[in-house]
């Protein structure tokens, strides 16, 4: 059994040492990539993969991509349009506003000539009936302070004969009423 064991462990080191030196060769040969021995068939393979991808790129993918960008080119120029309509509308609304604005100021302007000229009026109309009362009450009082005056006058004409009648029996004279009232007239009409 020995030498059943031995021998297994020999096969063992035999194929370890084969494949090592396998190794050891393919690590002495480099790149795989870079062996000038397969380079036709790497050139082979690149092309018939290049040629895959370019049919699945042309036949699938750029198609789709294509008609996106369509579907957006079209979505944005009908955007584009809206935003054009919707400018040239907001300008028509802004000029209607505008007018708008403008009559409705005109308006306002007419109603406040038409309320100052009726103010005016109904002022005039006022002022014209406090002038006549105004005056009727100056007639009035004019009336008063002549008769307020004449009264006054007579008064001072009575009292100041009175007086002088007075002063003159004080000082021991007689005085004759028509004298007296003479006198005082005389110096009443200056």
């Amino acid at each position: 059994m020995a030498n059943e064991h031995d021998a297994a462990a020999m096969a063992g080191d035999v194929a370890h040492g084969a494949a090592e030196a396998a190794g050891h060769a393919a690590s002495n040969a480099g790149m795989p990539q870079l062996d000038l021995t397969s380079f036709p068939n790497q050139i082979f393979w690149l092309l018939v993969t290049l040629v895959v991808i370019y049919w699945v790129l042309s036949r699938i993918a750029l198609p789709r991509i294509s008609a996106v960008l369509a579907d957006r080119s079209g979505t944005i120029s009908g955007d584009l349009a809206a935003a054009e309509d919707y400018k040239l509308k907001a300008r028509e609304a802004e000029a209607a506003y505008e007018k708008a604005l403008a009559d409705a100021r005109a308006q306002a302007q007419k109603i406040v000539a038409e309320a100052r000229a009726e103010i005016q009026k109904d002022l005039d109309a006022a002022t014209a009936k406090a002038d006549a009362e105004i005056s009727a009450r100056a007639t009035e009082s004019e009336a008063r302070i002549a008769e307020i005056r004449a009264g006054a006058v007579e008064a001072v004409e009575a009292v100041a004969k009175d007086t002088a009648g007075e002063l003159v029996a004080a000082l021991g004279g007689k005085a004759d009423a028509t004298a007296i009232a003479a006198a005082v007239g005389a110096r009443v009409k200056g």
